[in-house]
């Protein structure tokens, strides 16, 4: 953990730099093979619409708690499935509360009803005033995703309109609706490619991860804006300056991401390997997909793709003309000292030749008699 700290200590000081910036063209690459993938499964594969949009039969079954087990909603789901029914091939039969089992499949005639009717009632005992029929008609599903679309299209344009009112630049707008689409394409073509099935859940999930992806984008934005408020001052250009945003928020960005992932993950783990089905494994999978590509797009798409749109604006390019002169001064500064030294039509003066060391003298080593004071020569 004290090498993270250090690292991250580095990252934001500019000790150690990741050029996020300078290596679109890389990271943009690795999106396009991304969203190849997930349009590869969305049109190749398909969504798997579950009984809410797509239409069918829900049974309700009414056991006491100890029969509400997932080893209940397991022999179910097996026996109605060798019944033979086209239409009941793959039911889906979930845990309802404490005291209910759901089993929904696609829409069956009357001797089809009557069939899994009775295979409900000799799996878990129940009689027919404990189970309940109900008819799903699609039109239900039509109304939930239209307003789901409606509800994405409100939070699209106040998206746009909060992130030009904040930052007072309509390309981050653009470019974190970019991020936003990014996103929302990897995750309901993994989600196609899964097989899972979407539910109203899922689209808990999708809507849900807009928010997620936004905030992570407006706080690396808002660091690039502090970093260029004033280049001239700084002495940097515009694509440095937000490359150093970038790396300044990196930690902080993984940590977000880990700490959000981890109970998703563990909630994902749940629904599919303990549980086998139910709305919970497909909100997890939405989520979980959808945090992750929201962390990879904030960080190697929406800053560098910030950075491109404002390339050409004309203080961007005063800022990379003045930062390109300065570079060069101060290699031709670091260079003068040694051109001074033994050019030609430079004087060269002799330097003084040593002095010689002064003998001493005979007179000088010989003893000199000590001198008696007066008092003694007048005793004398």
């Amino acid at each position: 953990m004290s090498r993270f700290s250090r690292l991250g200590s580095a990252l934001y000081e500019g000790e150690v730099s990741v050029d996020f910036v300078g290596r679109r063209r890389t990271w943009y690459a690795v999106s396009a093979v991304l969203i190849v993938i997930a349009m590869f499964g969305l049109f190749a594969k398909g969504l798997n619409f579950g009984i809410e949009f797509e239409g069918g039969t829900e049974y309700a079954v009414t056991l006491p708690a100890d029969q509400v087990t997932q080893d209940t909603a397991d022999r179910l789901r097996e026996e109605i499935a060798a019944l033979g029914i086209e239409d009941a091939e793959q039911p889906v039969v979930t845990t309802s509360g404490a005291e209910a089992i759901l089993v929904q499949t696609e829409s069956l005639e009357l001797d089809e009803v009557d069939r899994v009717s009775a295979v409900i009632q000799e799996v878990t005992g129940a009689t027919a005033d404990d189970l309940s029929l109900s008819n799903i008609g699609a039109s239900w599903g039509r109304d939930i995703i239209e307003r789901a679309v409606l509800g994405l299209v409100v939070f699209l344009v106040l998206v746009v309109l909060f992130i030009w009112a904040y930052f007072r630049e309509w390309k981050a707008s653009v470019a974190s609706l970019v991020a936003l689409g990014h996103d929302v394409v990897i995750t309901v073509g993994i989600y196609a490619l899964s097989g899972f099935e979407v539910s109203p859940a899922t689209v808990t999930g999708l809507l849900t991860i807009l928010g997620f992806s936004l905030y992570d984008t407006v706080v690396v934005f808002d660091k690039v804006r502090e970093n260029t408020a004033d280049l001239r001052a700084r002495r940097t250009t515009y694509a440095r300056a937000a490359n150093l945003a970038v790396n300044q928020t990196l930690v902080r960005s993984i940590n977000t991401t880990v700490v959000a992932l981890l109970p998703v993950a563990a909630i994902l783990w749940v629904g599919v390997v303990q549980l086998g089905s139910g709305s919970l494994k497909d909100l997890a999978l939405a989520l979980f997909v959808g945090m992750a590509a929201g962390a990879y797009s904030s960080i190697f798409i929406a800053t560098p793709l910030l950075v491109q749109l404002k390339s050409g604006e004309k203080e961007i390019r005063l800022a990379e003309k003045r930062a390109g002169s300065r570079r060069p001064r101060a290699g031709k500064a670091a260079q003068a000292p040694a051109k001074t030294g033994g050019t030609s039509g430079a004087t060269s003066r002799p330097e003084p030749a040593p002095a010689r060391p002064v003998r001493a003298s005979a007179s000088a080593k010989r003893t000199q008699p000590s001198r008696q004071t007066r008092a003694k020569r007048g005793k004398r």
